[in-house]
C-alpha cells in the first residue's frame, strides 16, 4: 500500500467516524422519544381495553373517551409516517453498506467505524 493510498484510507476512517458520531445524538434522541410515545400508547392502550364500557360504546366514542391513548396513538402514526425509524436504524445501515463496499477492496470495518486490510 502506498503513502497516498494509506493517507486516503485516514482520511475515510476519519470521515465515516465522524458522521456516525454526529447521527449518535439525534439517534439517541430519535430513540428515548420512540420508546416512550410506544411506552405511553402501550399503557393507553391497556387502559383502553380493559375499561368495562369500551364494548358497550361506539369506537369513536371510546376513542373519546381514552384521550391519553388516543392522542399518543396519533402521535405515534405521526412519528412513523415523518420517519423516525430510519432515524432509529441509520447508523447501522450506513455500517451495514460499508462493510459490504470495503468487502469488494477485501478490506473490513469493526463497530468503531475503523477500516483496516484483511
Amino acid at each position: 500500500m502506498s503513502l497516498e493510498q494509506a493517507e486516503d484510507l485516514k482520511s475515510f476512517e476519519r470521515r465515516l467516524t465522524e458522521y456516525i458520531a454526529f447521527l449518535g445524538p439525534a439517534t439517541r434522541r430519535s430513540r428515548i422519544i420512540l420508546i416512550v410515545v410506544s411506552v405511553c400508547t402501550a399503557t393507553g392502550a391497556w387502559t383502553w381495553l380493559f375499561d368495562p364500557m369500551t364494548s358497550q360504546v361506539a369506537f369513536i366514542h371510546s376513542l373519546w373517551n381514552h384521550p391519553f391513548f388516543t392522542i399518543s396513538c396519533i402521535t405515534l402514526i405521526v412519528l412513523f409516517l415523518g420517519g423516525i425509524h430510519k432515524r432509529v436504524v441509520a447508523p447501522s445501515i450506513i455500517t451495514a453498506r460499508v462493510r459490504t463496499v470495503l468487502q469488494d477492496y477485501n478490506m473490513s470495518c469493526d463497530d468503531v467505524s475503523m477500516s483496516h486490510r484483511s
